[in-house]
């Protein structure tokens, strides 16, 4: 149900963008402002081309309530209106929909360097951005694998960070992420698996889950079969399992990547640490593919998105919906919260 109420200066400060706007992104946004649904939760920008907004309300059919500002430094949090950082650099009659652009991509990356730039000042506590597509982000000059890197760019961060999907209270994590599965089995070391397993409890603890239950699925078939099908488990993963557990971690594994996901979601354990992208990906997105969230974590800035895409078949149709965006704001808005909370201590 929508708020009455206008957000509480106590309530983090969020950065909502649009997505690529050639997908469903604007649409998903429209609805979620245009009732203030999300004003019991975070005190909610929309940060962006007006008009690519305004298009995005005319997909979905709602009528929208802002205050059109040239600077975070305006917005008047307790104004009964959704303010609209409108950076004016998006015509939307000037683009396709519902196809990878180059031109859009830029424009895209443009708006989140725009957003990065306003959290390092302080003007935002976290950046919640609808869907984007990577190829279009690629091919318009912003030359990373995904935006998490992108972001880690930005930012100028040294340390390790990683995206992790959130449904259904469990948290999937991964000791590597967008590149080939040749490269990945290359990436996998004693160190990264450490270092996946503390950041997902590092994270964990963040948004409120004291003592998180960790899986580690293994990498071989049957995790290994002892030593028939390779020996990874048994002189890699195992022991920095084993070594993250001795530091206080409540962490254990490795297991076999076709049944861990099963003990997951059935309550035994709160996250799963895959070792590569794919094999966390297919079990969260046959579980919800519409409903998960993703986070970047592990960088100064919180960031989190919709786990799905920019959905081309459905652009214009009025029928996206924002289930998914809005966990994302509201696992933000937690995050950003508890983040300030932990600094002021």
């Amino acid at each position: 149900m929508a708020s009455t109420s206008y957000a509480p200066t106590t309530l983090p400060r969020l950065a909502l963008l649009l997505g690529d706007m050639t997908g469903i992104g604007p649409e998903l946004v429209a609805r979620v402002v245009s009732d203030r649904r999300l004003a019991d939760v975070a005190r909610i920008a929309v940060f962006g081309d007006l008009r690519v907004l305004e298009m995005g309300a005319r997909d979905a059919g709602v009528q929208l309530s802002v205050k059109k500002v040239a600077d975070a430094a305006e917005i008047d949090w307790t104004a009964p209106e959704t303010p609209v950082v409108d950076i004016g650099n998006i015509d939307p009659q000037t683009l396709p929909r519902g196809e990878v652009s180059a031109e859009s991509g830029k424009l895209t990356g443009d708006t989140l360097a725009a957003a990065i730039r306003l959290s390092l000042e302080g003007k935002f506590e976290a950046i919640t951005f609808a869907p984007l597509n990577k190829a279009a982000l690629h091919a318009g000059g912003w030359k990373f694998p995904d935006e998490h890197k992108m972001f880690a760019h930005l930012l100028e961060h040294k340390g390790y960070f990683s995206e992790m999907n959130v449904l259904d209270g469990q948290w999937m994590s991964r000791v590597t992420s967008h590149v080939s599965l040749r490269t990945a089995l290359d990436m996998i070391t004693h160190d990264s698996i450490i270092e996946a397993i503390e950041l997902v409890n590092r994270t964990m603890q963040l948004a409120g889950i004291e003592n998180p239950r960790i899986a580690v699925a293994a990498l071989n078939p049957h995790a290994g079969e002892n030593g028939l099908f390779g020996r990874e488990e048994i002189d890699l993963i195992g022991p920095a399992v084993r070594a993250a557990a001795e530091t206080g971690i409540n962490c254990k594994g490795p297991f076999p990547s076709d049944t861990v996901y099963i003990k997951a979601f059935a309550g035994e354990y709160d996250s799963v640490v895959a070792m590569y992208h794919d094999q966390g990906q297919i079990a969260t997105k046959l579980r919800g593919f519409n409903r998960g969230v993703t986070v970047t974590a592990g960088l100064d800035t919180v960031f989190t998105t919709p786990a799905h895409g920019t959905a081309f078949d459905i652009v214009g149709k009025g029928v996206a919906s924002t289930g998914a965006l809005e966990s994302a704001v509201r696992l933000a808005a937690q995050l950003a919260g508890r983040k300030r909370n932990a600094a002021a201590n």
